[in-house]
């Protein structure tokens, strides 16, 4: 493959000048910038990537400081292995870890050297590959300009996590949750090898915004998330998620859910919702996958037997008090929070009010006790949609949900589909009428919502006129 090839669309860069240049100023000194991780091995697999790594070979700390603060860049982050940021454009420079006094421009094959003994300290063979944007300078050079002393590439293509060193993989236990996230995204066996390591490794000190971010990206980046909470039951480290663990082995009714257990029910809704949730917005998108998981989290404690019947009676509200719970433990965002609880706590709203023929009261009423947690019934259908195929009962496995689309319906004839309907009385109308502000005004104002939801009404004098006959 010619420079010409290598230099094609799918290997150019997110503002790629400031990169290109960067390395050309770096090797005019006697250096040489790599860029490294995720870039590369996502734009292998044909996605884009939108942070930049690089590594800076040949120079010293202070001599990198020096040369990348006109462009831009902070002070450097970390005592021995320094970080530089530049965050207009998601840049980060890492001194390496080893291997930088390897380098040498008088050498054609010291980058690669350099790179072999600096690449150890990285956890995987595919988040060990290195691209050189200004062309080869090492033995056998790569077509696309890329070092890969661990082959990574093939074990991207056969979709096949293995670790780059055993000594080094440890230092860092949030590699498992790593593991555990990357062989969901690429739907990659684990190597036996890493299943061994990862399973000797403790994670009882990880701090827990680690933690979250982790969680976050297992349920956004994942076709199947399914695939890494297994991998972390597998190994025995599915307690880092306390309340996802807790569900293992509650049974569920098996005419309902003859799939198995709640984890596995729970595990099943999470993989139809990343499904459902693909297109959405990202908050919105978060906001389904992560009430999807947590739907069924207060069945643990509201699951009977009785005379052989399996019952979980109330679980939802439970169910809403745990997510919560567990969701501020993660430090997720106050919105978040609140609406993936308003989602839990009313899951099976949408086919409850289809099977009972609910009428356009519950509906509004229902619109309007999502709506200060910021959620629509459409968000809520979706959940509810996840939770019924999430499961092997008849008509599950097609994608069918008449219930929901029952629900719906019934949500746009209410004209409450996306929002409650706007409250149609104001104060002033009420002051207008003779009553001062205060304790009564809030009062009678909350007294004309719920009527309008009740009935139906849009016109305010008639609200108004009922509410003041109610109170003489």
């Amino acid at each position: 493959m010619s420079k010409a090839a290598a230099r094609s669309p799918a290997w150019s860069l997110p503002e790629a000048s400031l990169v290109i240049q960067l390395a050309r100023a770096v090797a005019q000194q006697g250096g040489r910038v790599v860029v490294v991780g995720g870039w590369v091995r996502d734009r292998l697999h044909g996605e884009p990537s939108k942070d930049l790594d690089l590594e800076i070979f040949g120079l010293s700390p202070e001599s990198i400081s020096n040369l990348l603060r006109p462009f831009g860049f902070s002070d450097p982050v970390g005592q021995h292995f320094p970080v530089w940021r530049e965050t207009r454009h998601g840049v980060d420079v890492n001194y390496p870890r080893a291997g930088s006094d390897l380098f040498s421009q008088d050498r054609a094959d010291s980058l690669g050297v350099a790179f072999r003994e600096a690449s150890r300290h990285r956890d995987l063979t595919i988040n060990a590959i290195g691209w050189d944007p200004l062309g080869s300078s090492h033995d056998d050079a790569d077509p696309l300009d890329l070092l890969d002393p661990w082959q990574g590439r093939a074990d991207l293509a056969h979709r096949r996590l293995r670790f780059v060193d055993r000594e080094t993989f440890g230092m860092d236990p949030l590699r498992v949750l790593r593991v555990a996230r990357l062989s969901a995204r690429f739907d990659a066996r684990v190597d036996p090898g890493l299943i061994e390591l990862c399973r000797g490794i403790k994670l009882a000190g990880l701090p827990i915004e680690r933690i979250a971010t982790e969680l976050r990206r297992i349920l956004r980046e994942s076709s199947r998330p399914s695939q890494a909470f297994d991998f972390l039951a597998q190994i025995d480290h599915l307690d880092v998620f306390p309340p996802i663990a807790a569900l293992r082995d509650v049974p569920q009714d098996p005419r309902w859910h003859p799939e198995g257990d709640v984890y596995v029910h729970t595990m099943q809704v999470v993989d139809c919702a990343a499904e459902i949730a693909a297109g959405l917005s990202e908050s919105g998108s978060e906001r389904l996958l992560f009430a999807a998981l947590c739907h069924d989290l207060g069945k643990p404690e509201t699951t009977t037997v009785e005379k052989g019947r399996i019952r979980s009676i109330g679980h939802e509200g439970v169910g809403a008090k745990r997510t919560r719970e567990w969701l501020d433990d993660l430090r997720l965002p106050g919105r978040t929070v609140q609406a993936v609880e308003a989602l839990v706590a009313h899951h099976l709203a949408p086919a409850q009010f289809a099977t009972q023929n609910a009428g356009p009261r519950a509906y509004r009423r229902l619109a309007r006790k999502l709506a200060p947690s910021g959620v629509t019934l459409v968000e809520l259908e979706r959940v509810a949609r996840a939770d019924h195929l999430g499961r092997s009962t008849a008509g599950s496995p097609v994608g069918r949900f008449e219930a929901g689309t029952l629900f719906l319906e019934a949500a746009e004839a209410a004209q409450v589909r996306e929002a409650p309907r706007p409250l149609v009385v104001r104060a002033s109308a009420l002051i207008a009428r003779g009553i001062e502000p205060g304790p009564e005004l809030g009062r009678l104002l909350a007294r004309c919502q719920t009527l309008q939801d009740e009935t139906g009404q849009q016109d305010p004098e008639v609200l108004v006129d009922r509410v003041l006959a109610e109170r003489e």
